[in-house]
């Protein structure tokens, strides 16, 4: 069957929406054909073809839109549907409160006023996020709320302005309130003091098929291993002068990866003490350290969570299933994850958190019922529920590229679907809640990854970093510090560290600089500061 594709025609040549256009086609499996010949049939359209004709004209104080899509049968009968957007110009030379310009107004009803017409004709929904492309759709919902919305109205505009499917709008509606009590208040100085650790360890016990993430086996030359060891340990004690420097205070840390737990038990404990040193105080509610691959995990390193203060370990199976283990790349059984479960909590550390992916090669809903019914057992107070992300640079994608891997061998959206609602359901039977919600780009069924919790153990770092509302500091290769003000008006300036090892250690002392400076002018004398 030959593939679908589109043709393309506009008026209004001031705003260019072709890209919007090809945007939502492709949610509906349908390319780009090229322009669409000026006076030629619809006649002429193949049965597998369409014709997109916009028309966009700012109208007085509004910004019109009208897109029609043709079709064509096999027995040559045309026939066309249309729709209207209209939205208010934002003020001269500026933006609108959602942050988009009259050009970026033109594009969204563009996308929306398509999106809407492509699953009338389709009778399909493969975009149940509408419109949404953002890693974090939760940030509209307090934007909202910052503007005194109420939850009713808030889930109505995110249906009607994004094409919001409404059990997403209502999800992430409900996840936004949920936070309030957690995130900084406007103004208040006592909460813009307030920030987040994050420190990057790049190594894991082997590379998995589905990452994208920096991430390098740990080296066998040992001096390879100090140089890191040695840079990192510069950058936490720079960060600590920094914290000490502007009276902040330290509410989360989080060492994550990679996985931090490919130290040796030694190297960990010195550098969760030096973290310990160099961050933890009276008002640090969490410390987190991702432990995902149990086959880097034992008594001596569980010792070391403890004796730390650590009261937070992730530990991230993605799957319950043998057979899914070994396809993805990881060393480790199902006993294997159930034997460490068992021996963090008898560590008598507070909160275990484990992830799941949905979408894995290979399996099945039922395969998903298993997995979550194991965890269940097990009991954690968090289990994250990941969509798998065909990124770019992992293994998965190149071997699907190259025809290594059959894409069939990927649950098709239907079924990673109900992967995804069998796992909510065991999580609403723990008595969890969701308390944050972010996605990725080339997620299965364009979906989502959601957090859920315990009451009152939510990961406050998870929360932190997704609604950009609290300034964190990252350290270590690939980690980004985002500085957060909201004197009035939310802003966030960021810098970030090299991905690459070697760069990270070569070049640190640009990136201390670069952060110095950022920092400076949130919290001090900028003037002063700013020569590194």
């Amino acid at each position: 069957m030959k593939s679908k594709e589109f043709f393309y025609t506009a008026t209004g040549a001031e705003f260019d929406v072709l890209a919007a256009v090809r945007d939502i086609m492709a949610l509906f499996k349908v390319t780009y054909a090229g322009g669409w010949p000026e006076g030629a049939a619809l006649t002429k359209l193949g049965g597998s073809s369409f014709l997109v004709a916009v028309a966009v004209s700012p109208a007085g104080a509004e910004v019109a839109v009208k897109v029609t899509v043709s079709s064509c049968d096999s027995d040559g009968n045309s026939q066309s549907q249309s729709a209207c957007q209209t939205r208010p110009v934002p003020p001269a030379g500026g933006k609108n409160a959602g942050g988009e310009d009259v050009t970026g107004v033109a594009r969204h009803l563009v996308r929306l006023t398509l999106l809407l017409l492509m699953r009338k004709i389709t009778a399909k929904n493969p975009a149940p996020w509408g419109i949404l492309r953002g890693v974090r759709p939760t940030k509209i919902a307090h934007r909202l709320l910052d503007q005194g919305e109420s939850c009713h109205n808030i889930i109505s505009r995110l249906v009607e302005d994004y094409g919001i499917e409404p059990a997403k709008a209502e999800l992430i509606t409900g996840i936004a309130i949920h936070q309030r009590p957690m995130l900084a208040r406007p103004g208040h100085l006592a909460d813009g003091k307030k920030i987040s650790i994050y420190i990057g360890i790049p190594y894991c016990p082997s590379r998995c098929l589905y990452c994208s993430f920096p991430a390098y086996v740990l080296p066998e030359r040992r001096e390879q291993l100090d140089a890191f060891l040695r840079a990192i340990t510069k950058d936490i004690q720079s960060t600590a002068k920094l914290v000490a420097k502007y009276g902040l205070t330290v509410e989360s840390i989080y060492v994550g990866g990679g996985t931090p737990t490919s130290l040796t038990a030694t190297d960990l404990n010195n550098l969760l003490q030096l973290i310990k040193c160099a961050f933890w105080g009276a008002e640090t509610k969490e410390w987190t350290v991702e432990a995902g691959r149990p086959d880097s995990v034992n008594d001596e390193k569980i010792d070391v969570f403890r004796h730390n203060g650590v009261n937070r370990v992730s530990i991230n199976p993605q799957t319950m299933q043998n057979k899914t283990l070994k396809q993805i790349g990881r060393r480790h059984s199902v006993q294997d994850i159930i034997d460490i479960f068992g021996k963090i909590r008898r560590a008598a550390i507070p909160v275990i958190n484990m992830d799941v992916i949905a979408g894995l090669p290979g399996e099945t809903a039922a395969d998903m019922d298993d997995t979550m019914r194991q965890i269940v057992a097990l009991n954690p107070e968090n289990i994250t529920i990941h969509t798998l992300a065909l990124k770019r640079g992992s293994i998965l994608k190149e071997s699907l590229n190259s025809g290594i891997i059959n894409e069939q061998v990927l649950p098709n959206e239907e079924t990673t679907q109900s992967m995804l609602q069998l796992a909510t359901q065991y999580t609403a039977s723990m008595d969890m809640h969701p308390y944050y919600l972010y996605r990725q780009k080339y997620m299965t069924g364009n979906f989502e990854n959601v957090g859920y919790a315990k009451p009152g153990t939510d990961c406050i770092y998870n929360i932190q970093i997704m609604e950009e509302r609290q300034t964190i500091i990252g350290i270590g290769p690939a980690a980004g510090t985002k500085a957060v003000s909201h004197q009035g008006v939310w802003r966030l300036q960021s810098c970030y560290n090299a991905k690459d090892v070697f760069a990270y250690i070569a070049n640190l002392d640009n990136y201390l600089c670069e952060r110095n400076t950022l920092l400076s002018r949130l919290y001090g004398d900028h003037k002063e500061d700013s020569l590194c």
